[in-house]
């Protein structure tokens, strides 16, 4: 199955970093991504841009495009993994070690993916689809 590990934590500590501890957590991070790699666990990771960057688009009669997420919260969604796991326990012990490895006071939230392929209306919910090449929606380059 295909596991989101959303990374939560505060963009205002996180952006605070020095030049030292980021390379330090990027590399612990990066010590865990290389092992789900080689497992063939690992799908797409992305670092989200900080909120200063977002723009969103409220839904209504006439959408409202905004600068800015407009939510007041401690902490904000700062990335994701996407990792295919055959329980949600190993999904959690991965989720445990990037929580170790980033050395932050911040959360990841797992939750299982539905798929949803174009001109397919109807969700996939995969499983376990390990191969040497890594999951199926994994793209790396």
């Amino acid at each position: 199955m295909l596991y989101a590990i959303l990374c939560y934590d505060s963009e205002e500590v996180v952006g605070a970093w020095s030049a030292e501890t980021e390379t330090a957590v990027m590399g612990r991070l990066d010590a865990v991504q290389q092992k789900l790699r080689a497992d063939g666990r690992l799908g797409p990771v992305a670092r989200l841009m900080p909120t200063t960057a977002a723009t969103t688009v409220r839904k209504g009669a006439e959408p409202l495009i905004l600068d800015g997420p407009f939510a007041e919260t401690k902490e904000q969604l700062l990335g994701f993994y996407v990792v295919d796991c055959d329980s949600l326990d190993a999904a959690i012990e991965i989720a445990v070690d990037l929580g170790k490895a980033s050395g932050s006071a911040g959360a990841h939230e797992v939750r299982p993916l539905m798929l949803y392929r174009p001109g397919d209306a109807s969700p996939e919910v995969p499983g376990p689809t390990a191969t040497s090449d890594g999951p199926e929606t994994a793209t790396e380059s």
